[in-house]
């Protein structure tokens, strides 16, 4: 890796400044790869007097950030040196133009090659909605931004730790209307898209994926349900013509042991939670948010803004430590498209 790594500044009302001052003070510890932050140097030298963190701040361009790194934390200034002000723990949709216009830069830059991965810091959608904001989501809005001549990108999220690696087909949708939402389409075009980028960015050459079944036994032939009898296992079969290493589906209850995580690389699941609660009991601390699908690399903690212990000096860098070794292992790795 040439370049450093973009760190979105997130919502400012929220841990986000405050992980990534700590997470600077531990760049030696933790074997951290270069990075920058795209916000305001004046609000993150604040922060770092307010809690008692011994973190010099410096304004740089990109190219110099590498060279700042080992002795103060790079800041590129927001475009048109846009101010940042919130108070910790308090969110207020006034911050929204400057968390959009970091999110907006650091994907920028790193389309233009001055970056090498973009890290994004929690944000709060409410707080943007707000504000104006259109998009459903983050990941969305990168998405919109990474698209060309027309063409957006279909991003896929992927929950990763050294212990586990899922991906949900279905995200933010009640629970009753997965099974309208569960096609043959959507679990062959995610699988694709997981199978491609983990050969692509993680680098392996035939990647073992497995499926979770929607219902109890995974259906049990039909009789506790037919999605997965009439749905994921016709997508399974479709995939393996394909020459995708996938299985299933299968029960979800006995997926998620450790003998049976050691027969693949990720699972991917029907719902939210079936994918979410193994991994966050597995690796609460360290999980990673990837984004599969997108022509750049993103990754981002596996936690929101947590504004009730925003400013109060209780929140943990270890996620967003987590996501930016990986980002910088994934962006170094040789032959990385």
């Amino acid at each position: 890796m040439t370049t450093a790594l973009a760190l979105t500044q997130g919502d400012p009302a929220g841990i986000g400044p405050e992980i990534t001052l700590r997470a600077w003070a531990l760049r030696e510890a933790h074997g951290l790869p270069p990075f920058f932050v795209v916000g305001d140097p004046g609000f993150l030298s604040r922060t770092a007097a307010r809690l008692g963190l011994a973190v010099p701040v410096e304004a740089v361009d990109p190219a110099g950030a590498g060279r700042v790194f080992s002795r103060a934390l790079p800041v590129v200034p927001l475009p048109g040196g846009l101010a940042v002000a919130a108070e910790p723990g308090r969110p207020d949709p006034a911050s929204a133009a400057g968390t959009l216009a970091s999110i907006e830069a650091a994907v920028a830059l790193v389309r233009e090659g001055a970056a090498a991965a973009v890290v994004t810091n929690p944000i709060a959608k409410h707080v943007l909605y707000a504000a104006g904001f259109r998009h459903p989501g983050h990941t969305e809005y990168l998405a919109a931004l990474a698209a060309e001549g027309g063409a957006v990108p279909r991003p896929v999220m992927l929950l990763w730790s050294e212990t586990l690696a899922v991906v949900p087909l279905t995200i933010h949708v009640p629970l009753r209307a997965v099974p309208d939402l569960l096609t043959v389409d959507l679990v062959v075009e995610t699988a694709r898209i997981v199978d491609r980028d983990m050969r692509r960015r993680f680098g392996l050459d035939r990647p073992r994926l497995v499926l979770a079944g929607l219902n109890p036994h995974a259906g049990e032939a039909g009789s506790m349900g037919h999605e997965d009898r009439d749905v994921l296992a016709p997508a399974v079969a479709r995939l393996r013509e394909e020459g995708v290493a996938i299985t299933g589906p299968h029960p979800a209850d006995t997926l998620f042991h450790a003998r049976a995580r050691a027969a693949y690389d990720v699972a991917l699941a029907p719902t939210h939670d079936q994918a979410l609660i193994p991994i966050k009991t597995l690796a609460f601390d360290d999980g990673v948010n990837v984004t599969l699908g997108l022509p750049f690399l993103r990754t981002s903690p596996d936690h929101g803004t947590a504004f009730d212990i925003a400013g109060r000096g209780l929140a943990k860098p270890d996620s967003l430590i987590a996501a930016l070794r990986l980002a910088g292992r994934l962006a170094g790795r040789p032959g990385q498209a």
